[in-house]
C-alpha cells in the first residue's frame, strides 16, 4: 500500500496569520488534531500546526490564544509525504524524525497521513513487509543466476542482477531477516565451476 491509499483527502488548513484561538476552534470543529498551514505563494513551504503545539507553546506558558498567531508556533517547512511512498517507509520516515503526521504533496496538497491511518488503514497485519522481500529476494536471486548463465558472469546484465540482489538482502535484513554468513552473491561465485564432459 501506498500513503494515497490510505491518507485523509479532506484536509483542514489555516492561514499562518490566524490566531492559535481561531486554529483551536477549527480543530475541534473538523474533529483532527493538526492543521496544515498554508503556503503564502507557490515558492512557500507549508507547514503544520498540531495540538501538542498549542499545549506546549501556548497552554504550557499560560499565553492568551487570541495573542498568538499560527505563524509563531508552528513547524515550517513540515516533513512531507510523497503520495507513491510505500507505508514501511512512512512509517520509517515518522519514526526517524519522531513526526505523528504530515501532508501529502506533489505539486499540491493532496492530503495528510498520521500513524493513525496507518494503524487503522494499512494493509501490514495482511502483508508484512519481510515475507514480500523474503520472496522478492528469492526472485531477485534466480533472475540473478539466470543473467549469468545467460551473459556470463562479468556481463553487464549479471552485474545488475546481483547488485539487485545485494539491495534487496539489505532491506530484508533492516526488517529482521537474520544476516547469513555469506551472501547470496558470494555464495553464487563460490561454487565450483560445473564442467561438461564432452563424448
Amino acid at each position: 500500500m501506498k500513503a494515497k491509499d490510505i491518507m485523509t483527502q479532506d484536509v483542514a488548513t489555516v492561514r499562518g496569520s490566524a490566531t492559535v484561538a481561531e486554529a483551536v476552534r477549527l480543530m475541534r470543529l473538523k474533529e483532527v488534531r493538526a492543521l496544515i498551514v498554508e503556503a503564502r505563494d507557490s515558492e512557500d513551504a507549508y507547514g503544520i500546526v498540531t495540538e501538542t503545539d498549542v499545549v506546549a507553546k501556548v497552554v504550557a506558558y499560560g499565553k492568551d490564544p487570541k495573542d498568538v498567531r499560527v505563524y509563531e508556533i508552528m513547524s515550517k517547512p513540515c516533513i512531507v509525504v510523497n503520495p507513491d511512498l510505500n507505508l514501511e517507509y512512512v512509517a520509517r520516515l515518522f519514526a526517524n524524525t519522531g513526526v505523528w503526521r504530515a501532508p501529502v504533496i506533489q505539486g499540491d496538497l493532496l492530503g495528510i497521513i498520521s500513524v493513525t491511518d496507518i494503524l487503522n488503514k494499512g494493509d501490514f497485519l495482511e502483508n508484512p513487509k519481510l515475507a514480500y522481500l523474503e520472496q522478492k529476494l528469492q526472485q531477485a536471486i534466480s533472475n540473478a543466476r539466470s543473467a549469468a548463465a545467460n551473459f556470463g558472469n562479468d556481463s553487464k546484465e549479471a552485474t545488475e542482477a546481483w547488485d539487485l540482489v545485494d539491495e534487496i538482502e539489505a532491506e530484508a535484513g533492516f526488517y529482521g531477516l537474520p544476516k547469513p554468513e555469506k551472501t547470496a552473491r558470494e555464495l553464487f561465485f563460490e561454487r565450483p565451476m560445473q564442467t561438461v564432459a564432452v563424448s
